[in-house]
C-alpha cells in the first residue's frame, strides 16, 4: 500500500497527472453515452413525426449506436490503462504485478492484455447493455414499421376512404 506521507512533491505531482486523465477520459465515456442517447432519440423523433412511418430512419439509427458503442469503449479502455498506471506509481498493486513507472512517464504501452484489452471493455456491463438496447430497439421499430401493410394505398383523386381501416370504400 502507498503511504501519502512518504511521497515526495514530485512523485504527488505525478500522481495528479495520472488522475487527470482518468478524468478525462471518464468525462469521454460519459460524453459518448450522452451523444448516443441524444442522436438515437432525435431519430426516434424523426421517425415518429414522419407521416410515412419509414422504418429506414431506425435502420440508420444502428450506425451511430455502433460507432459510439466502439468510441466509449475506447475511452473505457484508456480510463483503465491509466488506472493501472496510477496503481503501479502509487505502489499499490502487489509487488508481483507491479509494473515500473518511471517519474512523470505514462507507460500506455506495457498495459496490454485481459482487464485492459479493448475486446474485454467492449463487453463491459457498463457499456453492452445500453447499445446493445438501442441497437436492439432500433431493429425492432425499423423491421415492425419498414414493411408495413398498413400504408394507405394510392387511389384516384375522388376516392373515399374508410375512417377505421383506412382503405378505400367500395361503392
Amino acid at each position: 500500500m502507498c503511504n501519502i506521507d512518504q511521497l515526495n512533491e514530485n512523485e504527488m505531482k505525478h500522481l495528479e497527472f495520472i488522475q487527470n486523465a482518468i478524468t478525462r477520459m471518464g468525462m469521454n465515456s460519459f460524453q459518448m453515452k450522452g451523444w448516443a442517447i441524444t442522436i438515437y432519440s432525435a431519430l426516434l423523433a424523426l421517425f415518429a413525426t414522419n407521416s410515412d412511418k419509414n422504418g429506414l430512419y431506425m435502420f440508420v439509427a444502428i450506425i451511430p449506436a455502433i460507432i459510439f458503442w466502439h468510441l466509449d469503449a475506447y475511452y473505457l479502455q484508456q480510463e483503465r490503462i491509466f488506472m493501472g498506471i496510477y496503481n503501479d506509481a502509487a505502489k499499490i498493486t502487489p509487488l508481483e504485478r507491479r509494473q515500473e513507472v518511471k517519474l512523470f512517464e505514462m507507460p500506455l504501452g506495457k498495459y496490454i492484455g485481459s482487464t485492459y484489452s479493448y475486446w474485454n471493455v467492449v463487453g463491459s456491463k457498463t457499456i453492452w447493455p445500453i447499445y446493445v438496447f438501442m441497437i436492439a430497439g432500433a431493429l425492432l421499430v425499423g423491421s415492425l414499421f419498414f414493411s408495413s401493410p398498413l400504408k394507405k394505398p394510392s387511389a384516384a383523386p375522388n376516392t373515399v376512404f374508410c375512417e377505421s381501416c383506412g382503405f378505400p370504400k367500395v361503392p
